[in-house]
This record gives C-alpha cells, sequence and structure tokens, in this order.
C-alpha cells in the first residue's frame, strides 16, 4: 500500500520505537529506584516546582494529568515512605499541599539524574551533530502538533 508510506508514517515508526526505547529505559531505571512512574512523576514535579519543593494538591494533579483520586494514592504511597508530607494550605483552608521531604527531595534528585543517564544511554551512540539536529527537527515540528 504505496498510499499509506510516506513521511508521516515513517517519522512515526521512528518516533514510536525511540519512545519505547527511553521508556523501557525508564522502566527499568525507576525499579532500580524502587519507584513506579506515577511516584516518579509526583517527586519530579515537586522538585521542578523549586522551593519550598511543594504544591497544592490539586496543581499536582492537574501538572500531571491525574485524577484527583489517582494523586491522593501516589501521595498516600510516597507520605508513608517519608518522601513527601502534607500540609495546611495557609492561604486556602480548603486545600492541601504536597512538599518534599529532605528525604523525597534527594531521591528525586537522584532518580532524576539516573533516569538522564539512562536517557543517554539510549543515546550514546547517535553523532552529536545528528541528535542536535533530530532534536532541533522536533523543536521545529512541535508548534505545529494538535493540542
Amino acid at each position: 500500500m504505496p498510499e499509506a508510506l510516506g513521511p508521516t508514517s515513517e517519522l512515526g515508526k521512528r518516533v514510536m520505537v525511540l519512545a519505547g526505547m527511553l521508556a523501557e529505559a525508564t522502566r527499568k531505571t525507576l525499579a532500580e529506584q524502587d519507584l513506579t512512574g506515577a511516584e516518579f512523576d509526583v517527586l519530579a514535579a515537586l522538585r521542578r516546582s523549586g522551593e519550598p519543593y511543594r504544591l497544592k494538591a490539586n496543581e499536582l494533579s492537574n501538572s500531571l494529568l491525574l485524577s484527583t483520586g489517582g494523586t491522593s494514592n501516589v501521595v498516600n504511597r510516597l507520605v508513608t515512605r517519608n518522601l513527601v508530607v502534607r500540609e495546611p494550605d495557609a492561604t486556602d483552608g480548603r486545600s492541601t499541599l504536597v512538599r518534599l521531604t529532605d528525604t523525597g527531595k534527594a531521591h528525586a534528585e537522584k532518580a532524576v539524574l539516573a533516569n538522564t543517564k539512562a536517557h543517554a544511554d539510549v543515546l550514546d551512540k547517535i553523532p552529536a551533530d545528528a541528535l542536535d539536529a533530530a532534536t532541533k527537527a522536533l523543536r521545529d515540528v512541535f508548534p505545529h502538533l494538535p493540542d
């Protein structure tokens, strides 16, 4: 079916293969860090938020595209492990803040760095100029994608 083949199908397939490789590297790395993908996402989002490394629970849910119930379940597991704490929001009595503990911050940073290394290992055979060109090309493509 030549009409089904072309630049869009080739790009799509290549992106999916690469995404699969990166996802597998992440899966292995997170297992070594004793984290699920959702736990990693919560820790990374809180770390990325900057000091004091806390977000309102609903902001966390929205940023991760998780339901509030799903986020609450993940946060409960992280609270049990002393990686995050829940705090009342002094500005809104109806809201709760989720904050990284010092242990959680250290674990988040270790996991992010390990995941970065795992991704670099997947891509390490790509010449720097080809990697730069691919990154630039995808930057040029992304603004044209649907929301």
